[in-house]
């Protein structure tokens, strides 16, 4: 299972309803039940959103922003999809990873 990051983009500001704020909410508590919401929360910018999702794939994740009422009734004008290597202790923080080395010319 992967770790994906969803940015909400291109808000169409002064367009949020009641209504619409309640279907987003209970599309993200679906997700959260299922266990598979990292977490969710609009950007200071108040022009985008981020979404951190566990998925066993970018399709899943694409047809899962797809049924978020946001961008089906065009709330957020746009999206992108990307999947996160998560660094961390129990992968050396990535210093032994491909990309990495790639990076720095040690391919």
């Amino acid at each position: 299972m992967g770790t994906y990051v969803i940015l909400l983009r291109d808000k169409n500001k002064g367009s949020l309803t009641d209504d619409l704020l309640r279907r987003h909410i209970e599309h993200v508590r679906r997700v959260d039940e299922q266990g598979r919401l990292v977490l969710c929360g609009p950007l200071d910018d108040d022009a985008q959103a981020i979404q951190i999702v566990r998925a066993d794939s970018i399709q899943a994740v694409e047809a899962l922003v797809r049924s978020d009422p946001f961008i089906v009734e065009k709330y957020y004008g746009s999206y992108e999809l990307h999947e996160l290597i998560e660094a961390n202790e129990s992968n050396h923080w990535l210093l032994d990873d491909t990309q990495t080395r790639m990076n720095l010319g040690n391919a």
